[in-house]
């Protein structure tokens, strides 16, 4: 009869949504470790992106077959694309959804009479930003936060043996201090708040009397390590019982702790009298003997915790069972981490939940692919960036050993304009209710290093648009911090409290705009961007210093730090020209150099207590145009589809690992610019050899920071195979990497040097390379910056059809010196005379010989900037061709070079 029931629901389900024979079938059966039923509501869902509800929604015989039919998780949206159309991508201009607002989703799902008398829980792991659910036309409630699990109570709206329709309404519009979603966190950050069902939800039934279900999504049992060490250790575990029973009645909890075979290893019980909505809340002591610690990723050995709730009778009403790590965390400025009382320095990345095709709706196998990425590399450590993750890469991070920061979404802004305080007081209270949720719901994962409370609200203070604050305010984010950070300590005294800021002692910021946020938590993190946003890549190592001087006390860490890649864009001198940090020119091999001399900084500083790179993958962000992307931020490591990993992965791979590895960078700089070329490798191998079309140049050994470089490597013309060859002490080849260059005839023997630029312009003739070769002088642009998320402010340059050649140039004293062949060369020299400035006039000697004079004294056609080109031969006799501007008035300025044989 039962089944005859469940198949007439399938039909009537069919009926109703058109589109799949798949329901949710809630029936009496048990799981294998619990007496919960549980059943997943994923499919099949009906989606419209609508701010309006249908009157008539609720009833089983309405309409949505026009409805687009999805699966749970699901999100409307799609953010980012790459411009490389010569690559697949999965996202294209013409299939993004940004939109922000409001979405629709209904389903039903049957529940048979077994389940009456039970007590039945809508659990959404996560729903962004804004949810209300009804079911059976009854409101359950709602939930203010895109990123925690919360549950419903539905034991009163639920039928039996008949359909059970549930709506729930989405809103993820952007917060302003009058929308729905303004007291929702986070209401600013450089990332996309994706909208959408986006994880899992499930309907959950238990008995009359069961472990908490509404304890902030927490499992309702909380278990902290108070003692471990070989010999023994001592677990507290904190239990909340509920009951719905009618009549008072007895119960015994019993804990037990199971090892990975199952078997039981500690256990203690205890009686107590539960009464109808009435929680009890126990603590009891598991004491284990000879306890297998959970070792980071040396042992990362889990036992199960399980807590039973039993009636006099043996019967059980009642069970949750958790993997649990034995461990204890303690942070300190003289020793850094200490896991079970033994230092270990964490290195890892941040890592954003997006991917392109999924947005935030990303599966549990996606996620641990993405793990698998980041641990092959050598991390150890995830932060957990902006907002609090899902269970799943939780439970992977527990397996594998990898220590977590977690954070809730309190980013840039945490208020709006001072006639806002009404609305700023309720996102203060939203902040504190995403913190408890998320310390409940991931306090018992072995994993959990740290709560992280804010990242850069110091920020805000810098700039108050952030904070929509009138000019000359410095609205104070100091207060809230010290709410939050005190929380903590309340909600889990055993992890320390953290947070990340971006602006303490950086030159760049005007200290007292900046508010001291660096002692507020227990730790402290900084976001600092040296050689990207601001300063050079080597300032880092002297800030860090300033910090612990002026902190010595405070356990200090590099939260973030890293620059923009794109895979398609190639320089031949990273130090060439400016970087575009928000604009295009974002050339893969200064990104490799970023990370470089960062990490060369972080490694040399044992009070660095651990450090995260941004970013692990490359992610969504409508605030950015940059790169070779649109609305990507291109910081990651792996590209936003996962398809390539950049160089800089391959530098931490080599210097955080010891299977062996070789990696050849700049591989996709495939068309070279130039025939001389310095060949970097990345090995972890103790020695490197190089081959060049077959043909060894020579091998390494002890490369600082596992990077070896064969420098002035001379390519032939046409095709080159590049090699580089792992050997071990012995000489034994242990891993290899080849990849394949052009050198094309129009380069060979010849150069074309866009000077003062980063990546070289497209030109009408020549195929030129970026600024090289030179010494001395400085790179300067006739474009002004348009700002972030703008395009430059093109200058105007008359009297050429090659614009951006002549639009960069260096200037000062400076020359370059080039490997050629001996003979007769044409030499061209590009220039700009501005006829609105003081007059420029300068000498070009090659070789030591006056060969150009008085450039930049020309007559000039048109007032502003002119575009010019004057012609030499010279002659090569010794392999090198030497070029140097002598300044006779101003500074000598260079926007290229060409040179070819005569």
């Amino acid at each position: 009869m039962r089944e005859r029931i469940k198949a007439t629901l399938c039909l009537a389900i069919i009926a109703l949504f058109g589109c799949s024979t798949e329901n949710h079938v809630v029936s009496g059966s048990v799981s294998n470790h619990s007496v919960r039923n549980e059943v997943a509501l994923d499919q099949p869902w009906r989606f419209q992106f609508s701010a309006d509800l249908p009157a008539d929604i609720y009833a089983p015989g309405f309409d949505a077959s026009q409805w687009q039919q999805v699966s749970v998780p699901h999100s409307w949206n799609r953010v980012g694309y790459y411009l490389d159309s010569a690559s697949p991508h999965i996202h294209t201009q013409q299939n993004i959804n940004v939109e922000q607002g409001v979405g629709i989703y209904r389903t039903a799902f049957s529940l048979d009479a077994a389940n009456q008398g039970k007590h039945h829980w809508l659990e959404f792991d996560a729903v962004s930003r804004v949810a209300e659910v009804w079911l059976n036309g009854q409101y359950l409630g709602e939930h203010r936060g895109s990123f925690n699990r919360f549950r419903l109570n539905a034991t009163d709206a639920v039928t039996y043996n008949a359909p059970n329709i549930l709506v729930v309404r989405v809103d993820n519009s952007k917060p302003t201090a009058e929308s729905n979603t303004a007291d929702t966190l986070p209401i600013a950050g450089d990332f996309f708040v994706h909208g959408g069902i986006y994880r899992p939800v499930r309907l959950i039934s238990t008995n009359d009397v069961h472990i908490d279900m509404q304890d902030f999504g927490g499992s309702g049992v909380y278990a902290t390590t108070v003692l471990a060490n070989d010999k023994a250790a001592r677990i507290d575990v904190n239990s909340r019982v509920t009951s719905h029973s009618l009549s008072e009645s007895a119960v015994e909890v019993e804990v037990n702790l199971l090892n990975a075979s199952g078997e039981l290893t500690a256990t203690t019980s205890q009686v107590i009298t539960v009464s109808n909505s009435n929680t009890a809340e126990l603590n009891q002591v598991l004491d284990v003997q000879q306890p297998r610690l959970w070792q980071g990723t040396d042992d990362p050995y889990l036992y199960q915790l399980e807590v039973v709730i039993k009636e006099p009778n043996g019967t059980v009403l009642d069970k949750v069972r958790q993997d649990y790590g034995i461990r204890t965390i303690a942070i300190t400025a003289e020793d850094g981490v200490l896991l079970n009382g033994k230092p270990l320095h964490l290195q890892g990345v941040a890592y954003h939940q997006d991917r392109e095709g999924r947005g935030w709706a990303v599966s549990e196998q996606d996620i641990e692919d993405d793990v698998a990425i980041m641990a092959q590399m050598g991390a150890n450590t995830i932060r957990l960036a902006h907002y609090p993750h899902g269970q799943p890469v939780h439970n992977i991070a527990n397996r594998l050993g990898l220590l977590l920061w977690d954070e809730i979404p309190l980013v840039s802004a945490w208020r709006y304009g001072e006639q806002h305080e009404e609305v700023n007081k309720a996102i203060a209270d939203n902040a504190s209710l995403q913190l408890i949720e998320m310390v409940k719901q991931n306090f018992n994962h072995p994993s959990v290093a740290v709560w992280g409370i804010a990242n850069e609200v110091d920020f805000g203070a810098v700039v108050p648009m952030f904070v929509q604050s009138a000019p000359g305010s410095n609205p104070d984010p100091v207060p809230l911090l010290k709410r939050l950070a005190s929380e903590v300590e309340l909600l889990d005294a055993s992890r320390p409290s953290t947070l990340a800021n971006c602006c303490a002692n950086v030159a760049t910021w005007q200290r007292a705009n900046v508010p001291d946020t660096s002692a507020i938590t227990q730790t402290t993190g900084a976001n600092r961007y040296f050689g990207w946003y601001y300063g050079n890549a080597n300032d880092l190592g002297p800030h860090l210093d300033d910090l612990h001087k002026q902190y010595p006390g405070q356990p200090y860490a590099v939260t973030e730090y890293g620059a923009g890649g794109a895979p398609t864009f190639h320089t031949d001198n990273v130090l060439g020209g400016p970087v575009a940090a928000t604009g295009r020119n974002q050339p893969e091999e200064y990104m490799t150099y970023v990370h470089e001399v960062n990490w060369q900084a972080i490694s040399q500083r044992p009070y660095v207590w651990a450090s995260w790179i941004w970013n692990a993958f490359d992610f969504a962000t409508t605030t950015r145009r940059e790169g070779d992307s649109q609305d990507i931020n291109t910081k990651g490591l792996v590209t936003y589809d996962r398809a390539i990993k950049k160089d800089a992965y391959f530098f931490y791979q080599a210097n955080w690992t010891d299977t062996p590895m070789v990696h050849i960078t700049s591989r996709r700089y495939k068309d070279r610019a130039y025939q001389v070329a310095d060949i970097k490798v990345f090995s972890n191998a103790p020695l490197v050899e190089l081959n060049l079309n077959g043909k060894s140049v020579g091998q390494r050994s002890e490369c600082t920071h596992r990077t070896c470089i064969w420098e002035s490597i001379r390519l032939a013309e046409g095709e080159n195979s590049v090699t580089a060859v792992g050997l071990d002490i012995d000489g034994k080849e242990l891993v290899s990497d080849s990849i394949i260059w052009q050198l094309n005839t129009s380069q060979h023997n010849a150069y074309f040097i866009d000077a003062g630029a980063q990546m070289a312009a497209t030109t009408q003739n020549n195929y030129f390379g970026s600024d090289n070769f030179f010494t001395g002088g400085q790179a300067a642009s006739y474009d002004k910056p348009g700002g972030w998320g703008r395009p430059p402010v093109l200058a105007d340059i008359h009297g050429t059809e090659d614009r951006d050649l002549f639009a960069t140039y260096r200037k000062g004293e400076f020359g370059y010196r080039l490997p050629l062949d001996n003979g007769s060369y044409r030499v061209a020299i590009y220039y700009v005379v501005n006829n609105n400035e003081a007059p420029v006039d300068f000498n070009v000697v090659a070789n030591d010989e006056l060969v150009l004079a008085n450039l930049g004294a020309d007559d000039a056609a048109n007032d502003g900037l002119n575009a010019h080109v004057r012609e030499a031969t010279v002659i090569v006799k010794e392999g090198v061709m030497a070029i140097d501007f002598i300044a006779l008035t101003g500074e000598p300025n260079v926007s290229a070079i060409a040179i070819t044989p005569h």
